[in-house]
């Protein structure tokens, strides 16, 4: 429990201090070049959720349903750390990498009304949507979660079966 909630914690503070770089010393939409044809760090926003969904909905709107929506999610977290905690290891970590994740966002958009963005990957000048440190935390959490439930429920069909 003490890994996950330092785990959660260091999330919310690496994510945070970097959008506070960000804001500090770019401008907006300004970019610079870190690896020449695949990464830029640039500054955005986004109203929306990922990839920009919901954007164009009126703005109270679209922050009350992100701040609702954030208030369940982290609600759902919170059961699922509980019921899960002891049934493998990797739960707590992945839970703790989500709601993490999601409080850095749900902070963003509290102070700002938008979420900062500034990681900027692209091949060909086919650009993934810019991203941040919470949404990479987001990510690796799901991505654990995920692994870790499938080889739970694999390693439990072998014990079933013998």
């Amino acid at each position: 429990m003490i890994f996950s909630l330092f785990l959660l914690v260091l999330v919310i503070v690496l994510d945070q201090l970097t959008k506070l770089w960000v804001v500090n010393s770019f401008t907006l939409y300004e970019s610079h070049e870190i690896i020449s044809g695949f990464f830029n760090l640039t500054y955005l926003t986004n109203k929306g959720a990922a990839f920009g969904f919901l954007a164009g909905v009126t703005a109270s709107w679209r922050h009350y349903f992100f701040l609702v929506l954030a208030c369940i999610a982290l609600v759902l977290l919170c059961v699922a750390w509980y019921r899960l905690r002891k049934e493998h290891l990797l739960y707590g970590p992945a839970l703790a990498l989500i709601a993490g994740g999601a409080i850095g966002n749900v902070i963003d958009r509290v102070r700002l009304g938008a979420v900062i963005d500034f990681l900027d990957f692209y091949v060909a000048g086919h650009h993934w949507p810019a991203f941040n440190v919470a949404d990479s935390a987001i990510t690796v959490g799901v991505s654990l979660f995920l692994l870790t439930n499938i080889l739970e429920t694999r390693q439990k069909k072998i014990k079933e079966e013998e």
